[in-house]
């Protein structure tokens, strides 16, 4: 069984200090590298979510999980993720379009 423990602990840890330090790295770096670079790292941040809860999946099939709630929580943030990054990518394709139809 990987650690997947350690890996769902680490979720809810970020602090609203946390969170406005982030905010303030974004503010200050400008241009489109900077949103590429943000958004190749969540892309990233949601391929390890899914590998985590395949290795949970897997352990719950296998009859290897070892915390039950722990790998729920791993399965659940994966899913929540796909969700929200699909409708990132919903919302991006309608501003494209309504770009498209704007008249010049």
């Amino acid at each position: 069984m990987s650690n997947i423990t350690n890996g769902v602990d680490g979720l809810f840890s970020s602090s609203t200090a946390d969170l406005l330090k982030q905010k303030q790295k974004l503010d200050t770096s400008k241009g489109s590298e900077a949103f590429a670079e943000h958004l190749k790292g969540a892309i990233n941040e949601m391929n390890d979510l899914q590998v985590k809860k395949e290795e949970a999946v897997a352990d719950l099939a296998t009859g290897e999980v070892k915390d039950l709630h722990q790998a729920a929580l791993a399965i659940g943030k994966a899913e929540t993720n796909m969700k929200l990054m699909l409708e990132i990518r919903n919302k991006a394709l309608s501003a494209y379009k309504e770009l498209g139809r704007t008249q010049l």
